[in-house]
């Protein structure tokens, strides 16, 4: 169920285009920025003239929309070719190992989410990773375990 404030922020957004669907990604954003996920968008759906199904076809396409809960510090891991030349997979397994969860899942104390993402736009830097909001580049197996660390 939708809050007051979410839906009022919803309509304010739904006025900026000029049919109400293509506020879809805005909604969804709303709706996350208040919770930190989607929990369910059938109402947001209502709102913005769209069917459920519809609305969840946005949200799974963007892989910064999330529908499920998410750990307190979310793992980016970039699967480019550029990482991938790097040492992605290796890097990749070294995080699965080391948090005991595989991309798109949460580690079971809730700290950490780990998702793959295709591209984070510092290729000349691979491998790469965000957690959060911050890059970090040229990793390392080393500089990884350093770096969760750091995220308590």
């Amino acid at each position: 169920m939708l809050t007051e404030e979410e839906k009022s922020e919803i309509l304010r957004e739904i006025e900026h285009y000029p049919r109400r669907q293509a506020a879809g990604v805005a909604a969804l954003r709303i709706v996350q920025k208040h919770r930190g996920w989607v929990p369910e968008v059938g109402e947001i759906a209502g709102l913005l003239g769209m069917t459920p199904a519809e609305l969840e076809g946005v949200a799974t396409f963007y892989n910064s929309i999330f529908l499920k809960p998410l750990g307190r510090h979310v793992i980016f891991i970039c699967d480019s070719i550029s990482c991938w030349i790097s040492g992605y997979d290796l890097l990749r397994a070294h995080l699965q190992d080391r948090l005991g969860i595989k991309p798109g899942e949460t580690s079971p104390d809730g700290r950490f989410t780990l998702l793959a993402i295709s591209c984070l736009g510092i290729c000349h830097e691979a491998p790469a990773m965000m957690i959060d909001e911050k890059l970090y580049t040229k990793l390392d197996k080393e500089k990884i375990d350093a770096l969760l660390e750091q995220y308590g």
